[in-house]
Order: C-alpha cells, then structure tokens, then sequence
C-alpha cells in the first residue's frame, strides 16, 4: 500500500452552458492531480459501462452509499472504465448518477499502467480493466480491492471485493477518518 496512482491525463467532456443544442459539451483535460490529489477518495474500476453486473449492483451501489461513505471522510466517489467520455457521460445520466463521478480511460492508458488491463476478446469487448477498487489519499492508495482470478479472457466475471458493501465494511472497522454522527 502506499502505491502512488500513475499520472495521466484523461480526456472528459464537460457541460459548457455558453454551447447551444443538443450537445452542450465541449473537451476537458483532467489529470490524476486533478481527481485524485489533497482529498481522501474512493476509486473503483469495471469492464464497461452499460454491462449488467457494473450496472445493477456496482455503479448504483455506490452512488446509493455514498452518504454512509462520506460519513467515513470519503469526499469523492469515482467510476473508471475503458470506455470514451461520451459512452461514460451517457451511461451515468441514464443510472441517474448525481454523486458518483465518472472517470474515462478511452485509451487504457491508466488501467494500464495501474497494472489492471486485460483482454475480454471471449465477450467481444477488446481491451478492458480488471474489476477493483481503492481508497486513495492524496493521490496514493491506502486499501485496495481486487476481484480474484484476473486473467485474459476469463470465463466468468467476479464480484464481491470491490462490492460497495465492501468498501464500505473495511472503513468502518479501520478508519481514523470517519466523521462524527
């Protein structure tokens, strides 16, 4: 633990309200500092947006906890996927997301050098990230969740350690940050 997060600069689209039409985004640069450095977040990553288990259980199961996560010093909950900022932008506002935020990695850049990058040619979705999740402070991860059996191809799609749930549970039994009720 301890690890720091690799730097890298990931490529958003955001709201521009001076942008009339249908799209009103325009591009945005965001770097590892920006999400990740002076604040104690969690960061969580999924094969892909829009695909059942990231779906049902792991994206709304954060965003569903993310008081009792605040309660626990967490000031920003993140979804990583290697999907483009279009893709993630769409799923999250068709989950209805309006805490979680959405982090994408189009060109695996990050998954990759974070030691999470794996083939899921079996599903016919190419280059994805492994299912983990961490508490990082400062840019460095303090905990980290990493679904068992990762590997290329894998025939099956582990869920359970970096469930929400989880998370959850390993802060309230070692968290010096939680906040007073």
């Amino acid at each position: 633990m301890g690890m720091k997060l690799p730097d890298v600069t990931f490529r958003t689209r955001v709201r521009d309200d001076s942008i009339d039409g249908p799209n009103p985004f325009t591009w945005k640069d965001m770097t590892t500092q920006d999400y990740f450095g002076g604040r104690r977040v969690i960061l969580f990553s999924l094969p892909g947006a829009f695909t059942p288990t990231c779906s049902t259980y792991q994206l709304p199961g954060f965003e569903n906890l993310a008081g009792e996560f605040a309660e626990q010093g967490v000031q920003d909950i993140y979804c990583l996927s290697v999907n483009d900022a279009f893709v993630m932008n769409k799923w999250a506002a068709d989950q209805g997301i309006k805490t979680v935020n959405v982090i994408p990695d189009g060109s695996a850049e990050f998954t990759r050098k974070i030691g999470m990058l794996v083939q899921k040619d079996n599903l016919g979705f190419g280059l994805r990230s492994w299912r983990y999740a961490a508490v990082v402070d400062d840019g460095k991860i303090v905990a980290w969740f990493e679904e068992p059996g990762i590997e290329d191809n894998c025939a099956d799609d582990p869920y359970g350690e970096s469930s929400p749930e989880n998370i959850l549970k390993h802060l309230k039994a070692n968290n010096p940050f939680a906040v007073a009720s």
